[in-house]
């Protein structure tokens, strides 16, 4: 994988036969010219705006002198691209309103446009002279002193970083090779300086809320993409088993009730009988499978049906209370439908409930669900009750599970979970 920072590429063998070195050196050396224009500029726009302030021209000289951030920090952020290919973001929101007005008002209240006009001034006054030095010092210097030998030729001496006189061949070779020693050193450290400045150069003029709020987005939406290719993916096994396996089965049933009426009595007639009622069981167990996935009531006519077949099949009376306002999301049907018969086998095998209710809605935009029953209490997750499974089943939707269950009853399990109708 390339690495994708000078911070990643210092970490790696190749760094110095690597493009890195390269870029760090252009980073630096892009900022002390962009630094030296921006500190021209900023000094004749202080200059020509404290003279002319009693004139028309002094308030828009100012002004611009308080947006000068804003261009200096947008070449910042091209110039990252440089050692760090991570985008960095712009801070600055879209104004309200078209027009000059609207964006100047939008501007001049957002924190971002004085952070970074912090950024020009330091850019201005101290980080170019800084990116200048390092650049000479790191780069040139050593240049120099391995080019003694060069300029010993051309001249019939040298003057190593213009301190000391070299006039015999041994000592500008031995010259040159110090400074190959000073180059790999100073490459190292070029990269070190280019790392640190573009950091603090990505705090100030990049948005790190923005960055996060993409990344939370797109965590968001990768989410519901896995929710839905989970319920794709239950749907095609439902429809596998259901239009393949199953009819197999039934077709199996059926050869072996003909085989055992066409069977004389005796030992292979029993046989039979034993194989067609294995098959009968096989085939209930299937369908119940089949209905455990992804039951037909659910797809075909929403939560409601469903949950009120399920409350038909509980082993405890229950009482259901479930007004919707139409169809639901699939997935957020799906994982309600499973919540409520997950709670359901609870109660039947754990409770020692008498009765148990099903009530919700849809109000505010969120589902809500509760679970109640009259039993003994003292429900707790992580003691084989499946609710962590349940909370993590809601929480994939942003939902929410709570559980009310104090000892001696009754039991609430509430669920709370974001969605809109179906269109």
């Amino acid at each position: 994988m390339h690495p994708r920072n000078v911070w990643q590429a210092l970490s790696r063998p190749g760094y110095l036969l690597s493009a890195w070195p390269w870029r760090s050196a252009c980073y630096l050396l892009t900022g002390a010219v962009t630094g030296a224009v921006v500190l021209v500029g900023i000094v004749l726009s202080v200059v020509v705006g404290g003279v002319s302030a009693l004139a028309l021209v002094g308030l828009p000289l100012l002004l611009g002198t308080a947006l000068a951030g804003l261009p200096v920090a947008a070449l910042e952020r091209s110039r990252l691209r440089l050692v760090d290919a991570e985008p960095a973001s712009d801070a600055h929101r879209p104004p309200g309103e078209p027009g000059l007005r609207a964006w100047l008002s939008t501007r001049l209240r957002e924190r971002a446009t004085w952070r970074e006009l912090g950024h020009a001034l330091l850019f201005a006054g101290l980080l170019w002279p800084v990116d200048a030095l390092a650049f000479a010092v790191l780069l040139l210097g050593p240049l120099s002193v391995v080019a003694t030998p060069l300029l010993m030729a051309a001249s019939g001496e040298a003057k190593v970083l213009k301190v000391w006189l070299v006039t015999t061949w041994p000592a500008a070779v031995g010259w040159a090779v110090l400074g190959l020693v000073l180059l790999v050193l100073g490459v190292y450290l070029l990269g070190v300086v280019a790392g640190a400045r573009a950091g603090l150069a990505r705090l100030l003029v990049a948005s790190p809320e923005a960055d996060l709020g993409a990344r939370v987005v797109e965590l968001a939406r990768s989410r519901v993409r896995l929710v839905d290719a989970f319920e794709a993916e239950r749907r095609r096994i439902e429809r596998d088993l259901h239009d393949g396996a199953q009819q197999r089965l039934v077709a199996l049933t059926m050869t072996l009730g003909l085989a055992r009426l066409d069977a004389p009595p005796g030992p292979l007639a029993d046989q039979l009988a034993t194989a067609h009622q294995e098959a009968g069981a096989a085939l209930a167990e299937l369908r119940e499978l089949i209905h455990g996935i992804h039951p037909k009531v659910l797809a075909d006519y929403g939560l409601e049906a469903a949950v009120a077949d399920a409350a038909d099949r509980s082993a405890v009376p229950v009482d259901v209370d479930l007004e919707l306002p139409g169809r639901l999301a699939p997935a957020v049907e799906a994982a309600a439908y499973f919540v409520v018969c997950e709670a359901l086998t609870n109660v039947g095998r754990h409770s020692g409930a008498s009765r148990a209710e099903v009530s919700g809605g849809h109000r505010d935009g969120r589902l809500l669900l509760r679970i109640r029953d009259d039993g003994c209490g003292g429900a707790r997750a992580g003691q084989g009750s499946g609710l962590t499974g349940l909370a993590d089943r809601v929480s994939v939707l942003d939902g929410r599970l709570s559980l009310t269950s104090p000892p001696g009853g009754p039991t609430l399990l509430r669920v709370e979970i974001p969605c809109d109708p179906a269109s």
